[in-house]
Formats: C-alpha cells, structure tokens, sequence
C-alpha cells in the first residue's frame, strides 16, 4: 500500500483543487464529495480500478451521481481525463465534463444523480462481463438512496445472482438534504439489512486509508456480492461544512472566504 504520507498530500490536493473548481463554477455538491473522496483515492491509487493505456478496466458507478465530481481530478491525474477536457471545465464549453456524470466523460460508465439506480446498473454491468473478463464493478451509494425502492429491488437481484464481482460502498455520512436521517425517517440497522440479501457486510471508517484498503482486500476475497458500509463526515476537511447539511449544496462565498478556507485546509492537512 501508498504510504499515509502519499495520502494526506493526495487528500489535501484534491480538496484544495475541487474547492477552487467549486469556487469557480459557483455550483456544486461539495459536502457530499468531500464525504467520499478519501474512499475514492483508495479506491483508484492501489488499483482496485485497474487502469491500462488511459482506460479503466473496471467501473466505479457513482449513484450519488452529485458526487461524482470527486473522480474528475483523480481520473485527469491517472491521465484517463483529457488535459483539454479538465483545464477548460468551468471556463468554456471546450469540454466533456459537467456537474453531474455521463458516459460521454472519459472513466464515467453511466449517467447518474437520480437517485437509486446504480446497484441496478452496477449488477447488470457485471453480470454481462462475469465471463468475458470478470470485470470489478464498485456501486457508491448514499444512505439516502436507502429511501429509493428501486435500491432494495436491485439489492434482491444482486444477492440473488451471486455476484462475486460487485461491491457496494454505502457512504453514511449521517447527513442527507434535510438532515440527520435518523431524527426523520431512521433506517434502522442498515449492515444487518443489507446482509439479510446474502450480501456480505461490514464497515469501517471511511477517512482511514489503512482501514479502507484493509477492507476492500478483504472483500475481494469473497465469492459473493459485498457491501462496505463507511462512516464519514460531510464536508471532510472544511471546518465550516463539516456535519452541516446547508452544504449539500453550495453555498455563496466570499474571495476572502475562500482563502480563509484554503488557508485553513493546509493548515488541517500540515503542508
């Protein structure tokens, strides 16, 4: 595995560079992003999505599809994003890349954001290439999609086909739109739900890089669907929208806020 070292900087870079690209664009979802964005460095740094000649060999499906901002700028640095496409996003219309992901955008497989749908799509995709090339499929999912009925129909099929190549990763943040889930509608024991389809489910911290690649080695041991449930925190690394659900979406922000912002992030991450 990468040392810590390699990603407290990766982690401080990306965040810095997604925040100016919010900043720029004056849209966004950054609490979200930020909430999965380490799982996503594990995911692609130590090669769970393979990536051969600029193209990845497996898929990573964003159904929390406002999230899927957080893979641009670690797809562009594993050269699968064009430098045109990544340096004209926010400045012209030269581009491929757009709030929400599309298949039109180098290593985005599907169109996402209404929510739901990515397990469905996720087990499709691997049940097609279990015997052509046993292709991995990674299925991100808010805890908020757990509303969705199309979630628990899609988790029916998947468990029933026994899907060894596709994982689950549900990012419970604790913080949907409204709020706190579990001062509105509580979903309950989600791992032992989720297990009740003949998923096999665990968690850890989704901000603990060791944890993570523990973990995803782990499930790739298993011969049966996975689900890894991890905990994180909304806003990871901004004081000032961490655990606030104001920031699912952006919000207006000064020059000398964003500096501060900045300024406050490096100071976080030691650079």
């Amino acid at each position: 595995m990468k040392g810590l070292l390699f990603y407290k900087k990766k982690s401080y870079e990306i965040r810095k560079i997604l925040l100016e690209k919010f900043f720029l664009l004056k849209e966004g979802h950054p609490g979200s992003v930020f909430s999965i964005l380490d799982v996503l460095l594990v995911l692609y740094y130590e090669k769970f999505v393979r990536i051969n000649k600029n193209k990845t060999l497996d898929d990573v499906i964003m159904s929390k599809g406002h999230a899927t901002v957080g893979q641009y700028p670690i797809l562009y640095d594993l050269g699968v994003i064009a430098d045109k496409d990544w340096k004209n996003w926010g400045k012209n219309q030269n581009t491929s890349l757009k709030m929400f992901g599309n298949n039109n955008i180098s290593g985005i497989k599907t169109a996402t954001g209404s929510l739901g749908h990515g397990i469905g799509f996720g087990t499709g995709i691997a049940y097609a290439n279990q015997k052509k090339n046993k292709k991995n499929v990674y299925v991100i999912i808010s805890e908020g999609e757990l509303y969705e009925g199309s979630t628990w129909e899609a988790l029916i099929l998947l468990g029933s086909l026994k899907l060894r190549n596709v994982t689950i990763i549900l990012d419970v943040n604790n913080n949907i739109i409204l709020g706190d889930p579990r001062n509105l509608l509580n979903l309950g024991n989600m791992r032992k739900k989720i297990q009740s389809f003949d998923i096999f489910t665990d968690e850890c911290n989704g901000h603990d890089f060791l944890a993570l690649n523990k973990k995803l080695l782990k499930h790739k041991k298993i011969n049966k669907p996975t689900c890894l449930i991890v905990n994180t925190v909304k806003g990871k690394g901004f004081n000032f929208m961490e655990n606030k659900s104001n920031w699912h979406y952006w919000n207006p922000m000064s020059i000398n806020q964003y500096n501060d912002a900045i300024e406050k992030l490096r100071i976080k991450y030691d650079q």
